[in-house]
């Protein structure tokens, strides 16, 4: 199979073609979007930098910061409260596969840095059905979304995401951030402020899938229409690392000065998650192509990572003992 010759992504990729000289249409395209792109960084850095200024100090908590305890999302709250100043309510989605080091790091991290952090944890028997039931199904999630993440990812970012609304919306929180990689997000997504009639419907498109394998225990894990009703603001979401500076060997080094430990239980493509060593098998064995090529690709096209390294992880599959046990939890044979 054919890889592009600049990034990482295979010619079976949705939507890739491969030109004569082997390069993807997502590499041409970048490069002819590239100086507006630059532009649009600065533009959005400064929107954010109005925004702290303008919400700082207004409410209890100045930002909800989505963390799973991994390295970008640790790196994103440290700017959060070292560089910005502002007051986080951290908050976890617990899937029930979160490595025992992220734990570790988490309590290590936020008595370091003096956050408050929230453990939301659903009840597992629903998880271990979404999870097993979307792995097998896949298709319950378009293309698009399969494109970026597998079904398993899908449905866990896509419960944390409504929950984090329900804690942001509750408390009338302004902003919730994420500490999405460059290659995990556009850049045009990266700083958004949605209309009510916009919020419904991205609830509607992360509750849609879900329902289809757990009809109304879905909605537990969403604003109900009451909340929504009655919230004073609709929270912008922010992904500070798509338009500020992303090194991954700043991001371990400054985080490693208190406290943080890279994980030995999980995949090359996760810091935190034992799941997503599972959710990757599945993925590559419905489809063909590994669910974390547009993330790495967007990584190397961006000058963020060597497209050698971005081979290795593709091509380093997930440890078998990891997925197993992660099947025996979620009782597959």
């Amino acid at each position: 199979m054919r890889i592009c010759r600049i990034c990482v992504l295979p010619e079976s990729f949705p939507g890739v073609t491969l030109d004569d000289t082997g390069v993807c249409n997502y590499c041409r395209q970048y490069e002819a979007r590239r100086p507006r792109l630059e532009k649009q960084r600065t533009t959005m850095q400064q929107r954010f930098e109005d925004l702290v200024r303008e919400h700082r100090g207004h409410q209890t908590y100045d930002c909800l910061a989505a963390w799973s305890g991994g390295k970008d999302s640790t790196y994103t709250l440290w700017l959060l409260r070292e560089r910005y100043h502002l007051n986080v309510l951290a908050y976890t989605f617990d899937n029930g596969f979160v490595s025992p080091t992220a734990f570790q790091n988490m309590e290590r991290v936020s008595d370091r840095l003096g956050v408050d952090h929230v453990i939301f944890r659903p009840r597992f028997d629903l998880l271990r059905r979404i999870f097993s039931e979307v792995a097998e199904q896949p298709d319950v999630y378009a293309e698009v979304a399969l494109s970026r993440a597998s079904a398993v990812c899908n449905a866990c970012m896509g419960l944390a995401k409504g929950i984090a609304l329900q804690l942001a919306l509750e408390r009338d929180i302004p902003m919730m951030v994420f500490g999405w990689s460059p290659g995990q997000v556009p850049l045009t997504s990266a700083l958004f402020h949605r209309t009510p009639e916009m919020l419904a419907a991205m609830i509607r498109t992360l509750v849609d899938p879900l329902q289809q394998v757990v009809a109304e225990a879905a909605w537990a894990y969403f604003p109900s229409e009451e909340l929504l009703s009655r919230a004073g603001q609709i929270p912008y979401d922010v992904a500070p690392l798509a338009f500020l500076d992303y090194d991954e060997g700043q991001i371990f080094q400054t985080i490693n000065t208190f406290g943080w430990q890279l994980p030995s239980d999980t995949d090359p493509n996760s810091t935190n998650c034992l799941l997503n060593a599972f959710g990757n098998t599945t993925h590559l064995a419905k489809k063909s192509y590994h669910p974390y090529a547009m993330e790495l690709a967007g990584l190397v096209r961006q000058g963020h990572m060597s497209r050698e390294e971005a081979l290795a992880r593709l091509e380093t599959p997930s440890h078998p003992d990891c997925v197993q046990c992660v099947k025996a939890k979620l009782h597959i044979d």
